[in-house]
């Protein structure tokens, strides 16, 4: 019998030709995973890109096998549907699709040695209210570069809390003149005084810090370009309330609130879910969803 991996990747390049699909996003686990398809017969294939997660060590003579494109992924600790979001985004980074390119993609379970699921997406319409993903203000966004840095800090918070605790931060990214006029410190600044170059939140350093501080109350206000400027700020650009927030706490409605009075964009770590939601202009513009069963508890 077929086996069950061969059969998917085949439906689905069967599916990408039907729908006119530019990509097939496939999203290969863990090393097995991967070395079945070093020796398959779709490696080849250039409509494929693979996406493994960031952690997955792999020999650089994996990567010379195969023809196809690959994207380092999140870590692992995320729903499908979160997955195939954060995916796309470092996809547009990486200029291997467009923010209006259509996508087949073939998963399963995280950590699963199979292929199970099938989707397809095109990236110009707009997602559902139970699924926003507004990729254009994201990817548009002049700190979209430094914005996916924080969604990777705010991923790991949500996956694992800090010291086995659930923690629960905002970021807000972006806009930075007008955010501090629109705030004020609660607590000691404990980035004020460094040089630009020690407050980057590309450093290993930094990020340990910035998950350490988020233990603290209030905001933590990151630059366009990477540069930390406060840590402890209490937003007062007042929380927005709609229907579509309705439900949420006091965190959202205060990232919603600075995104609609500045051109900043927010991402909030839910403290009882650990959900990581993204906000600009007001609303919400992502959603992404770890695994609550491999927090540390």
């Amino acid at each position: 019998m077929k086996d069950q991996k061969a059969i998917i990747i085949d439906n689905a390049i069967s599916i990408a030709g039907q729908t006119g699909s530019e990509k097939i996003f496939l999203f290969l686990s863990n090393r097995e995973e991967c070395g079945w398809f070093a020796k398959s017969g779709f490696v080849r294939a250039k409509d494929i890109v693979i996406v493994i997660p960031k952690e997955l060590k792999l020999k650089d003579s994996w990567f010379e096998t195969i023809s196809c494109a690959a994207i380092r992924s999140s870590s692992g600790n995320l729903s499908r549907f979160s997955r195939i979001k954060y995916a796309f985004l470092q996809g547009v980074m990486q200029g291997i699709i467009k923010s209006d390119s259509k996508v087949v993609c073939a998963l399963g379970a995280y950590d699963k040695s199979h292929l199970d699921t099938i989707t397809i997406h095109d990236l110009g319409l707009s997602w559902s209210e139970d699924f926003p993903f507004d990729v254009d203000t994201i990817i548009k966004h002049r700190a979209f570069y430094t914005i996916m840095a924080a969604i990777d800090i705010a991923l790991d918070i949500g996956a694992l809390g800090r010291e086995g605790k659930s923690v629960g931060t905002i970021f807000v990214i972006g806009d930075t003149e007008n955010v501090m006029k629109s705030s004020h410190q609660v607590v000691f600044n404990a980035f004020r005084g460094y040089p630009k170059k020690e407050r980057m939140i590309t450093s290993g350093e930094v990020v340990e810090s910035i998950k350490e501080l988020a233990k603290i109350d209030g905001a933590t206000i990151i630059s366009e370009d990477g540069v930390v400027e406060a840590a402890g700020r209490h937003l007062e650009a007042g929380s927005v309330m709609s229907k579509k927030l309705r439900g949420l706490g006091a965190r959202h409605r205060a990232a919603a609130g600075i995104t609609k009075k500045t051109g900043a964009v927010a991402v909030v770590v839910s403290e009882s879910t650990g959900k990581v939601t993204v906000f600009g202009k007001g609303r919400v513009i992502a959603e992404l969803v770890p695994l609550i069963s491999r927090r540390v508890e």
